[in-house]
């Protein structure tokens, strides 16, 4: 097999993976929302039926105490909230209130986020109350154990406050409860200036017997939301678990699955959105019982993750207490690390979905971060990652450039070869790889730059796609936001036309063709063009095509990748091409570019 045909099978191997990789990344999101609405139907009653038919303690209620069935969609938020008795939530970063009634914390946004670039665009709205749109809250208080009817607290009863109170960071809220039987029970929340809440439930027992209590904390969704649907990107039920690990449960696969209960010493579980979670976290030696659910109730599935702990044995005369987190914000990686180290939880860094390739993307996003801090843009930052990139595999890629620029040297003999041997291939082959061998060439080496920069591609392109720190974050003129695409097209004139070209139906998608993807094509064809063009028709076709196809590809690509890729490619024609003359070889790009433009003279008859 010659080098020129191990370089085109190379190109259209890899050529088929980004295409793959276009696929599961950018084109076709998953089609769970069909699979939920052909599911619903077959969620009969499963909350009536799983409460009917077990003795069991269970954590909270997957339907919502306090909302009529069929009503959630009756009432605004902001009826929803009025609904009952509050206390005001006020920190650096979040806003909301506590529910009185259940002592939810069920109203929640976050200061420091909005739904757009544009600064008079909304908050966003993290937690909501049921009764209301798209319910969304945590619960925490305590379950009697099996066979036991003593009264304790749940989604009717409304907790005592003092007067004037609120919850801020300086400010703890307290809350009580008489039971009217001999039981009193007192939960203190506070909250740091972030998004971590600490709940601890106290209980007195002024009875004459012993009372056995479980304590639970939950996190509820009612209702299955839009989802963007991306392979690379868990969006749904999350958790860690020491009897089962890592938990990553789609919406559509609980409401196929229903439950599913493992055992746990700490650990965590919640529901996360692609930038926002809500998780619960018990103490990091309390043994629980972890459990992921969906139930219908009404016209909506409820998805539900709780965990339910040891019985608390409460003596006559003597008190007894249990204390949870909630975490209710941002997936930010510095606090969401914070978190991690500060309260012993269990790989809670794996709230952000860092993929498979953790071991690289992690470590790429904190170098990224770091530059960022001392430069204060983060595509700047991407830039200058790339630079070091380049510095840490330029042995590599001097090796190859070396080789390649040897393969040109040779070419001139290799024409030879294929005059002489055209019809015996066996032998042409053996005197390629004798002159291959002879001047300490790898046929190969050309396409290892190519590969080595596939994984970072990969790994650049799930940190601006998964951490929220590249939300909304500018580069220079028109780029506002590095995670999103390149808004401009030259389709409209790159805004010239009042036109919309993403409108047109079933191509529109594809009309996106903005300035960064145009600028990256052109680095690639420059790419290309450094080299001599192939003989064979077919590898030339491919060359040339490439670059056009990429285009159009990474043109609904976030633009920070697309970015990255230009300012990719102009070094490595850089690099290349001092190499190659340092080695000797004559650059053909000049020579490449002015071929397109002069017609070749016929030869003489």
């Amino acid at each position: 097999m010659t080098s020129e045909n191990r370089n085109m099978i190379v190109a259209i191997v890899l050529s088929m993976a980004v295409l793959i990789a276009w696929q599961f990344f950018s084109g076709v999101p998953q089609m769970e929302q069909q699979r939920q609405a052909q599911q619903q139907a077959e969620l009969q009653q499963q909350q009536a039926a799983q409460t009917a038919g077990s003795t069991a303690p269970t954590p909270g209620g997957a339907t919502a105490p306090n909302a009529a069935p069929g009503t959630a969609a009756a009432l605004t938020r902001d009826q929803a909230l009025a609904r009952a008795p509050r206390v005001a939530i006020d920190t650096p970063r979040v806003v909301g209130s506590v529910n009185l009634r259940g002592g939810r914390v069920d109203d929640l946004s976050l200061k420091d986020y909005r739904e757009t670039v544009k600064d008079d665009s909304p908050i966003i709205v993290l937690l909501s109350p049921s009764g209301g749109p798209n319910p969304f809250y945590a619960e925490f208080g305590w379950v009697p154990g099996a066979g036991s009817t003593v009264k304790v607290p749940d989604g009717q009863t409304v907790w005592s406050v003092a007067d004037g109170a609120r919850l801020t960071p300086d400010t703890p809220l307290e809350l009580s409860f008489d039971n009217g039987a001999g039981l009193i029970f007192r939960r203190t929340i506070t909250i740091d200036a972030n998004y971590m809440f600490h709940v601890v439930d106290k209980v007195d027992n002024a009875t004459a017997e012993p009372v056995a209590l479980h304590p639970y904390a939950l996190v509820s969704r009612h209702g299955t939301p839009h989802t963007l649907g991306y392979y690379i990107l868990h969006e749904g039920l999350i958790g860690v678990t020491t009897e089962g690990g890592l938990h990553e449960i789609k919406y559509a696969d609980i409401a196929e699955r229903k439950t599913e209960t493992f055992a746990s010493t700490g650990g965590w579980l919640g529901i996360t959105d692609k930038y926002w979670a809500a998780t619960v976290i018990p103490g990091a030696e309390e043994k629980v019982q972890a459990r992921f659910s969906a139930a219908q109730a009404g016209p909506d599935l409820i998805y539900q993750t709780d965990f339910l702990g040891d019985p608390v044995t409460v003596a006559p005369g003597a008190s007894a207490q249990t204390d949870a987190r909630l975490f209710a914000g941002a997936k930010e990686v510095r606090v969401v690390d914070g978190y991690d180290a500060a309260y012993n939880i269990d790989r809670f860094d794996l709230l952000i979905d860092w993929g498979w390739f953790y071991f690289i993307t992690k470590p790429l996003f904190l170098v990224i971060d770091w530059i960022y801090k001392g430069v204060g843009n983060f595509g700047v930052a991407i830039l200058i990652v790339t630079v070091l990139l380049k510095g840490i595999f330029f042995p590599l890629a001097n090796k190859s450039y070396a080789s390649m620029a040897k393969m040109k040297a040779v070419q001139p003999e290799i024409t030879a070869l294929r005059e002489r041997y055209g019809d015996d291939k066996m032998k042409l082959q053996q005197e390629m790889m004798a002159i291959y061998k002879k001047e300490k060439i790898n046929p190969v080496a050309g396409c290892l730059p190519i590969l080595i920069q596939i994984p970072v591609f990969f790994a650049l392109y799930k940190v601006l796609f998964v951490t929220i720190e590249m939300r909304h974050a500018p580069f220079f003129g028109w780029i506002q936001d590095l995670s999103a695409p390149d808004p401009t097209t030259i389709f409209n004139l790159f805004g010239l036309i009042p036109w919309d070209p993403g409108t047109v139906p079933v191509i529109g998608h594809f009309l996106m063709l903005g300035v960064w993807p145009i600028i990256m094509g052109c680095t690639m064809w420059a790419q290309m063009k450094l080299n001599p063009a192939p003989p064979d028709p077919t590898q030339k076709m491919i060359f040339d095509w490439m670059p056009l196809v990429f285009t159009f590809m990474l043109a609904s690509f976030a633009s920070g990748l697309v970015i990255y890729w230009a300012w990719n490619n102009t070094l490595s024609v850089l690099q290349q091409s001092i190499i190659m003359r340092k080695n000797g070889v004559k650059i053909e790009l000049w020579d490449n570019l002015k071929g397109m433009f002069v017609r070749k003279k016929p030869k003489a008859g």
